[in-house]
């Protein structure tokens, strides 16, 4: 399993998905508001998800 970057995107739970904002030692601080059906799906601005629990689908390209 490759553990997430800060900018990168993920997916996890059921499809959401969002860019990692921090990566600590068990998991990842992710902004769900890259997704674009955001408010219609009334979640949080951010959540914390363990790095057994996503998979990386997008790189940062920074």
């Amino acid at each position: 399993m490759k553990k997430a970057e800060v900018g990168n995107i993920i997916e996890f739970r059921d499809g959401l998905q969002g860019v990692v904002e921090k990566v600590n030692e068990n998991s990842v601080i992710v902004d769900l508001t890259y997704m674009d059906n955001y408010r219609d799906l009334e979640l949080e601005q951010r959540t914390v998800v363990n790095h057994k629990n996503y998979k990386v689908i997008k790189e940062s390209i920074l």
